[in-house]
C-alpha cells in the first residue's frame, strides 16, 4: 500500500477569500502542504425553505471563484456535502491530516460544531487550530475593568478605540506570498447547486466598491431613496472582503460614523458570545413576561408589506423582492412589527432570518432586541417610532415609498393603515409596563 502523504487543512467558513485571511495565512505557513476544505452543512441547508435561497447562491458564487482562484496556484478546493461531522470522518479516512487550521465563528450552532469535530480530531491526535478573522476584537477582549464583559455600546466603543493599534490590528495576513504550499491537485471538482438541492437565485448581490461612499456616509446612510449605505453587509457575513480593509477605510476617513458601524458588529457578536441565551430570549429577562398579541393575520400584512403604513410596506415590499432592506427602514418596521402589532420580535427576527441576503444573527437579534426594547443597551420600551414622522424626516419626497408600492396614490389598492398609531403606541406602553410589574 502507498503510504499517504502528510496534510493539513484549512477549512473555509465564514472567511471565503484567499487574501487577507487569519487562519489560512497560518495554515499556509505550517510545515505541510494545505488542503483548503468547504463544507456544504446539512444540517444549515435543510432548515432553508427556499430552493432559490439567494444565500446558497451567493455562497456558491465565492466558492466557485475560490476554487478558480486555487487551481491558477495548482491547487483545488475540497468541498464536501454532508454534516460535517461525517465529512470529516471520510476526510480523516482518506488523508493522512496532521493539523486541522480555521477562523473563529462565534454562533451558538457554530460553537457547538466547532466543539464536535475539535473532539473527533482529538481522538486521533490532530490539533484544531482557530484564529480571529472576522472581527477587530472578539469574544473577552473588550473588558470593563472589573473583567465583565460591557452591555451599553458608549463604553465599550470607548474602550475599543482606547485599545485599537491601526498598524497591527488592520494589518493585512498576507497569503499570497505563500500559494506555493496548497496542496498541488487541480482534479478536484465542485458539485452543482442542483447537487446541493438548490436553484440559482435570481436576486443580485450588492457589489464590494464601499470606499467612495464613505466621506458622505453621515451625510446619506439615513435616507431609503438615496445609495448612501455601503450594502457590504453580505460580503462581511460571509467574509469575502476582509474586515480589517473595511475597518482600515472608516478609520482613516474624516467622519467616523461608518466605524461606530463596525464597532456595533463586533459589540453585537461579543454580546451574542457573551450571552448565547439572548439569541432566543430577551436579553433583559423581565421582558419575556410580555404578553405578545401574536395576531397572524396581522402578521402576513406585515409581511407582505400591507399594513397600511407606507414606509415599513416599502422596507417589507424591498426585502421581499432583493433580500435587502435599508438601515433606517429595518428599524422602523421592526419597532412597527413589536410595539404597534404587539408581535413577538423573534417572529420577526426569524423572517429576517429567511429573507436577508445579509443575515447575520448576532447584529439581526442585536438589532431586533433594541427596537423591542427587549436588550442590551436598547431602545427604551416607551420610544415608539411615528411611522409618519420617520416618513417626514428620511423620505419627504416619497421617492423611496412611491418606488415600492406604486398603487400608493390609489386609494382603493392600497389599504388602510392596519392599526391607530396612538392608540397601538398606549396599548403597547400597557403591556411593556405589566411585564415589569410581573
Amino acid at each position: 500500500m502507498l503510504e499517504r502523504k502528510a496534510v493539513n487543512l484549512f477549512w473555509f467558513r465564514r472567511d471565503l477569500r484567499l487574501d487577507d485571511n487569519a487562519g489560512l495565512y497560518h495554515a499556509l505557513k505550517s510545515d505541510c502542504p494545505v488542503i483548503p476544505l468547504f463544507i456544504f452543512d446539512q444540517h444549515i441547508l435543510s432548515r432553508l425553505e427556499d430552493k432559490d435561497d439567494a444565500r446558497v447562491s451567493y455562497i456558491y458564487n465565492a466558492i466557485d471563484k475560490l476554487n478558480a482562484d486555487l487551481k491558477k496556484t495548482g491547487s483545488s478546493l475540497l468541498v464536501k456535502h454532508s454534516t460535517p461531522k461525517l465529512a470529516w470522518k471520510e476526510i480523516l479516512a482518506e488523508f493522512d491530516v496532521r493539523a486541522v487550521y480555521t477562523n473563529n465563528d462565534y454562533e451558538p450552532y457554530a460553537s457547538s460544531r466547532d466543539l464536535e469535530i475539535s473532539q473527533l480530531l482529538k481522538r486521533h491526535d490532530i490539533p484544531f487550530y482557530s484564529f480571529k478573522d472576522h472581527l477587530i476584537f472578539e469574544k473577552d477582549e473588550i473588558r470593563k475593568e472589573d473583567n465583565n464583559p460591557y452591555t451599553v455600546f458608549t463604553p465599550y466603543k470607548r474602550k475599543w478605540l482606547e485599545k485599537l493599534n491601526p498598524d497591527f490590528h488592520f494589518k493585512a495576513y498576507p497569503c499570497n506570498k505563500y500559494t506555493k504550499n496548497f496542496h498541488q491537485d487541480k482534479s478536484r471538482s465542485i458539485p452543482s447547486l442542483k447537487d446541493l438541492g438548490f436553484i440559482r437565485s435570481s436576486l443580485t448581490f450588492p457589489l464590494q466598491d464601499y470606499h467612495r461612499l464613505i466621506d458622505n456616509y453621515k451625510d446619506t446612510r439615513d435616507f431609503p431613496a438615496l445609495k448612501g449605505t455601503s450594502q457590504i453587509g453580505v460580503h462581511l457575513r460571509f467574509g469575502t472582503i476582509s474586515i480589517r480593509d473595511a475597518a482600515r477605510t472608516a478609520f482613516q476617513a474624516a467622519d467616523k460614523t461608518w466605524l461606530s458601524e463596525l464597532i456595533w458588529r463586533d459589540f453585537y457578536a461579543m454580546i451574542l458570545w457573551y450571552f448565547p441565551y439572548s439569541a432566543r430570549s430577551s436579553f433583559k429577562k423581565q421582558f419575556d413576561k410580555i404578553i405578545w398579541r401574536n395576531n397572524e393575520k396581522e402578521f402576513e400584512a406585515w409581511c407582505t408589506g400591507n399594513t397600511g403604513y407606507p414606509i415599513v410596506d416599502a422596507g417589507m415590499r424591498q426585502l421581499n423582492a432583493t433580500g435587502w432592506m435599508h438601515n433606517r427602514v429595518r428599524m422602523i418596521a421592526a419597532s412597527f412589527l413589536c410595539k404597534h402589532l404587539l408581535i413577538d420580535w423573534r417572529w420577526g427576527e426569524a423572517y429576517f432570518a429567511k429573507k436577508l441576503i445579509d443575515y447575520d444573527q448576532a447584529s439581526n437579534v442585536g438589532g431586533w432586541q433594541w427596537a423591542a426594547g427587549t436588550g442590551n443597551d436598547a431602545a427604551p420600551y416607551f420610544r415608539v417610532f411615528s411611522p409618519e414622522l420617520q416618513t417626514k424626516r428620511f423620505d419627504p419626497r416619497l421617492e423611496y415609498i412611491r418606488k415600492w408600492i406604486p398603487e400608493f396614490d390609489d386609494p382603493f389598492l392600497y389599504p388602510q393603515p392596519i392599526v391607530d398609531h396612538r392608540f397601538a403606541r398606549e396599548r403597547a406602553l400597557e403591556a411593556y409596563k405589566r411585564a415589569l410589574q410581573k
